[in-house]
């Protein structure tokens, strides 16, 4: 089929009149679908309110249409959900589909690079601006460098092919300065022939959205080459975007989660400190709870878990996964820690259930998860049970297997840091960026206002905002 035909059936899905940088999107698209070369590669950029999502969706509609095979992909499992939603198709975590764990002879908390059987595939992968490739990731996974594997794994199979799309607005891996996955030149670098479109016309229809708007005034803020002033965020006139005072807050609160639920609901802060602070107020004053864990709470893996998973339809449990608890049982100290059997829902991932150990002391400590130094106490403790074992490799083999030294930490999930948040999306956010004055601004603070404001879809409500950073 030749690319005019293609696209023709691409605007048909579109279901709109696109924009010029739409349509050449298509045109980049086509090209790059029907190139002969098969080491190829297509880098999709649009920034918020530009209607990338709506492209994507039109190719993978397009693609269906003609039987094409795809796999959708994301770095995290609540943006594969998102994309599955906006895509209508099933979309995986990027890791659940290119890792596969090491043979029962080898440490099972390792995963080798898989084996793309896959042919004549196109690879999506969508919110590609997570995708780092720094090796500050789980050494546990292939070489530790997640675009590096990315690239081998999809281009391992027989004239298969990926299409990158990603804001490179939003904030950058930990580490990176820009997103790698978005950068022609990086991806250029493993010999692909790299196809790119930007789409950076704002949607007429954004005009009445304050999010959109907003975030697109800040989104320009990134372009300027000195950053002179905070950004002035415009409240008038849009009924998506508000203030709330601390006084108004629990109240308001109390009403998201009774008009749209807790799974969507989210409180986004600049750090764990305050984020536990939200979680313990919000326990407490908004939901009445006085158990340290109780039914209905929702929680957040902080440490990749690869103990409790099944190994099939759940490989491994990882960082950033919300969970819903369905039960607790037999909380107990041992170790010089405090443990708890929990009955757990993964809402991301179909209300997948997980029964396991989970350590209690992460779920109101300020560091992100357990501290080396609590870690090392853990080990100490724990080989000391196996202390009558003769040799030290079969007592680390033990080691590894033990439930305790493997517990699932978590922490409270109603308020998370921006990091934690992103590829994410809730129809109903509350930011609280704390106090800012003019000599703490710098161009992370503004790719971090950028991509919290863009993770709601409904509904921003601002708390306790500057009246000095707001504009009529």
């Amino acid at each position: 089929m030749v690319s005019s035909e293609l696209l023709l059936r691409i605007r048909q899905a579109f279901g709109f009149v696109p924009t010029d940088d739409q349509e050449r999107a298509m045109e980049i698209f086509c090209s790059f679908l029907t190139v002969r070369n098969s080491h190829s590669a297509m880098i999709l950029r649009g920034s918020a309110g530009t209607g990338k999502t709506s492209l994507a969706g039109a190719i993978v509609k397009m693609m269906l249409s003609l039987g094409q095979k795809m796999v959708l992909l994301a770095p995290t499992g609540r943006a594969a959900k998102v994309f599955s939603l906006n895509a209508g198709q099933p979309a995986y975590t990027i890791h659940r589909r290119i890792y596969r764990q090491k043979s029962m002879t080898a440490d099972m908390s390792g995963f080798n690079l898989n084996d793309n059987l896959y042919v004549d595939t196109l690879f999506i992968v969508d919110e590609a601006s997570m995708v780092s490739n720094m090796g500050y990731g789980d050494a546990a996974f292939g070489s530790g460098r997640l675009l590096d594997d990315l690239v081998s794994f999809v281009y391992g199979g027989r004239n298969c092919r990926m299409m990158l799309i990603g804001d490179r607005a939003q904030l950058p891996p930990v580490g990176e300065d820009e997103s790698p996955a978005l950068m022609d030149d990086v991806v250029a670098g493993y010999g692909l022939e790299v196809f790119s479109a930007d789409l950076t016309e704002v949607q007429r229809q954004s005009a009445v959205s304050g999010i959109l708007y907003n975030a697109t005034v800040i989104r320009q803020m990134i372009t300027h080459d000195e950053i002179t002033r905070l950004p002035m965020i415009r409240l008038k006139g849009f009924a998506d975007i508000a203030y709330v005072g601390g006084s108004e807050l629990i109240e308001q609160l109390s009403a998201s989660y009774s008009e749209i639920g807790q799974d969507e609901t989210m409180v986004i802060t600049r750090s764990n400190k305050r984020a536990n602070i939200y979680n313990r107020g919000i326990r407490n004053m908004v939901l009445y709870r006085e158990e340290e864990l109780t039914t209905g709470d929702m929680i957040m893996i902080v440490k990749n878990n690869y103990h409790w998973a099944d190994g099939k339809e759940l490989p491994f449990i990882a960082n950033g996964d919300r969970a819903r608890v369905w039960r607790v049982r037999n909380v107990r100290e041992i170790y010089g820690f405090r443990f708890a059997d929990v009955t757990m829902q993964f809402p991301d991932y179909d209300d997948y259930e997980v029964t396991a150990t989970v350590i209690l002391d992460t779920l109101s400590s300020e560091a992100p998860a357990l501290t080396r130094e609590q870690n090392g106490m853990l080990f100490d403790a724990v080989m000391e049970d196996y202390g009558d074992i003769p040799l030290k490799s079969d007592r680390i083999k033990k080691l590894k297997e033990d439930g305790y030294y493997n517990a699932i930490q978590i922490k409270f999930a109603y308020a998370v840091t921006c990091h934690k948040a992103q590829g994410g999306q809730w129809a109903h956010v509350y930011l609280d960026q704390g106090y800012m004055t003019d000599d703490m601004l710098t161009p992370d603070y503004i790719h971090w206002l950028y991509t919290a404001f863009t993770r709601a879809s409904e509904k921003l409500y601002l708390v306790n905002w500057p009246m000095t950073q707001t504009k009529d």
